[in-house]
């Protein structure tokens, strides 16, 4: 009987928690998109602050919006009465978070931004409070009822952290912050993997193996082996690839032909081979090397669409375990 009645307990409380989001949904208005401009044009930096579990919230989203090109960082409201006021500007952005939105810690700090004309968003669940009272940009979140005989903290802190999420999504599009400026601050774990670009795995410069239409395929052969990637680029004499000399059209030709070795390599490569260009994800570029079965691509100056500057090999891609 006790387990049912646990699993009794967890229901609940995620479904006191989905009711606290969806009138979170409903309270969504203009204030909402102030917030969204005032964050995205900051000069400076976003500060967040709260107390208690309101506290731990500041901290996750200030980590969520520098992630998306917001810099910000959470204050302790207790230490702002300590010496930390000092570390606002004029410039910042400050964002208060309190369910009741009158503890006595935020007082010394809304007194502070008033002096001192910094810009208050206030996420706060009572309208007759100091906080919303004194917020440039009131972010109102509805009262809920929380968990745990309707006192610890649960629904609040869910409906503040989905409220900071909504802030840091929306100021990433308003800023056009895209998936490549998202690598550029994941550079490790499985979402640096997930974000590599070909430009991150392709060679360049000496390492591609360029030869011209008309060198004979002894001295290709050659080429081929140096360089060790199982592809040859052709290109002709303005410098425009023209052709892909891979493994497989050597077979071909060999078969082909009783002896490949006065031949040009032009009689024997792929004419138009497949390309890509540097800014796509590596695993599309592998989903395209699967599809097509081929072990190569040719990366291609956007501007000018047939001059290559890099290639990409399946090893690469695979090694960087991008998936």
């Amino acid at each position: 009987m006790k387990k049912k009645k646990y699993k009794k307990i967890a229901k609940n409380v995620i479904d006191l928690e989905i009711k606290a989001l969806k009138k979170l949904r409903n309270s969504i208005n203009n204030s909402f998109i102030n917030a969204v401009e005032a964050i995205s044009k900051c000069q400076s930096k976003i500060i967040l602050c709260g107390v208690g579990k309101s506290g731990l919230i500041a901290n996750k989203i200030a980590a969520t919006l520098s992630s998306v090109g917001s810099p910000s960082y959470a204050l302790s409201a207790s230490d702002c009465s300590h010496g930390d006021l000092g570390s606002i500007s004029k410039k910042d952005v400050l964002i208060l978070i309190s369910y009741s939105g009158n503890s006595e810690e935020l007082k010394n700090i809304i007194q502070y931004t008033n002096r001192n004309k910094i810009l208050v968003i206030g996420m706060v669940s009572k309208k007759n409070s100091t906080l919303y009272k004194a917020a440039d940009i009131k972010l109102y979140i509805p009262e809920v009822l929380e968990s745990g005989y309707g006192i610890v903290p649960t629904s609040s802190t869910v409906t503040q952290l989905s409220l900071g999420d909504a802030l840091a999504i929306a100021s990433m599009e308003y800023k056009n912050f895209g998936k490549l400026d998202f690598k550029k601050f994941h550079p490790a774990g499985s979402l640096g993997k997930k974000l590599k670009t070909v430009e991150d795995l392709m060679y360049i410069g000496g390492r591609i193996p360029f030869t011209g239409e008309s060198t004979k395929m002894k001295l290709a052969l050659k080429i081929i082996s140096d360089k060790k990637l199982g592809v040859l680029v052709v290109k002709n004499k303005k410098g425009l690839t023209t052709g892909l000399c891979t493994d497989g059209d050597i077979k071909r030709s060999i078969q082909k032909y009783k002896d490949i070795n006065e031949l040009p390599i032009k009689k024997i490569m792929t004419r138009k081979p497949i390309f890509i260009y540097k800014d796509v994800l590596a695993a599309k570029a592998l989903q395209i090397m699967n599809e097509k079965k081929i072990t190569s691509l040719c990366v291609n100056d956007k501007k000018t669409k047939n001059r290559t500057i890099g290639v990409l090999h399946i090893h690469r891609v695979l090694e960087a375990d991008v998936n």
